[in-house]
């Protein structure tokens, strides 16, 4: 994290009210950027935007990212360097039951960024934040790379792969190299993979759901036991996310394509052995069991291979799988104690920063 670079950046986030955004708004305000949030109300009651007291930090801006009359004259008037795209309806489940909302949200609310974009003055990278679901999952062993086939399953996932062509057809037709000149703008996507971290309330998502189960002192029940997935902490793919952007600000379109920000493989784990974990370092009588009820269709196995950020951003994850769950029972007792949120989210952005890359 380059604190020289982000100090007095003139940041846009969109989706600043969300877990993701939240965190990121509190990574960027510990860096010195200035930042400009746009979003609609934060999505959970409690959330993390509010808890620790962001919206002191920011211009904030309640807005739909499917309003482009009121994204276009949010631009115009904060006038960013970067913009970070992260308005999103995020959870799989959900897009079963309102998939036209989520395809809404998730691929003309990218369009209309990107529109916005490219009628406002000033603006030199532009990251839009996807998910590694946006890949045509073929339950394959090896990773997936940035250049493989874009797909997704379910309303979420395949919005999430919409999403990414949108993004690639504007770069080709407004923003692509021979015009670099003329536009200043380079445009790139990130896929992560399932990011944990304390304030997350979403529901239908398995740390916020164990994690009130714990609180409640009720066991916890598993819906897919063995699904494999990349998780790894917010900070890990946000410090990716401020990686690339930094790049894409001093060194443009070379850097104006799809990245993949995923954890080592030792960390790549099934959901029983996170829950396991979390009920350890939990404590007491933390318990859980398998539920027997059929599910909407999850991918069962889905890793990212992220060759190319290592090599080109040198970019490494710091806490392991372990670390990231510690971090998050010591958030949530810290916040059940009535603690400062904003100081305990501060400490563990400092205890990241000076944690050592994996080699």
């Amino acid at each position: 994290m380059n604190k020289t670079f982000w100090q007095g950046k003139k940041v846009f986030v969109t989706g600043h009210t969300g877990f993701k955004g939240a965190w990121l708004c509190l990574l960027l305000k510990y860096l010195g950027a200035e930042i400009t949030g746009y979003s609609l109300k934060p999505p959970t009651v409690p959330s993390l935007f509010e808890i620790s007291h962001i919206r002191t930090s920011l211009h904030s801006i309640e807005g739909d990212i499917r309003d482009l009359p009121s994204l276009q004259r949010a631009l115009l008037l904060t006038k960013p360097e970067i913009v970070i795209h992260m308005a999103a309806q995020s959870l799989v489940r959900v897009s079963y039951k309102t998939p036209v909302e989520t395809y809404a949200t998730n691929v003309m609310g990218t369009v209309n960024l990107l529109e916005a974009v490219r009628h406002t003055d000033g603006v030199r990278a532009v990251l839009n934040v996807t998910t590694d679901k946006c890949y045509e999952n073929k339950e394959w062993l090896w990773g997936y790379r940035e250049d493989d086939s874009m797909g997704g399953y379910d309303p979420y996932s395949n919005s999430k792969a919409c999403s990414e062509l949108v993004t690639a057809a504007y770069r080709n037709s407004f923003f692509s190299s021979s015009d670099y000149k003329k536009s200043g703008i380079a445009i790139a996507t990130a896929r992560a993979g399932n990011v944990i971290g304390g304030g997350d309330w979403a529901k239908d998502r398995l740390i916020p759901d164990c994690l009130h189960n714990l609180l409640e002192k009720r066991c916890i029940v598993l819906r897919n036991p063995n699904a494999v997935r990349p998780w790894q902490h917010v900070l890990e793919p946000l410090n990716g996310y401020l990686s690339l952007a930094e790049k894409l600000y001093t060194e443009g379109i070379d850097y104006a394509e799809g990245w993949n920000f995923g954890p080592n493989e030792v960390d790549i784990r099934n959901v029983e052995w996170i829950v396991k974990k979390l009920c350890e370092l939990w404590g007491g009588a933390a318990d859980y069991q398998l539920e027997d009820e059929k599910q909407p269709h999850e991918a069962a196995f889905l890793k990212l291979d992220c060759s190319k950020a290592y090599a080109r951003l040198n970019w490494r994850s710091r806490w392991h799988i372990e670390d990231g769950l510690e971090k998050i029972v010591d958030w949530v007792k810290a916040y059940k104690n009535g603690e400062n949120m904003e100081r305990v989210c501060i400490k563990q952005i400092m205890e990241y920063e000076s944690a050592k890359k994996w080699e």
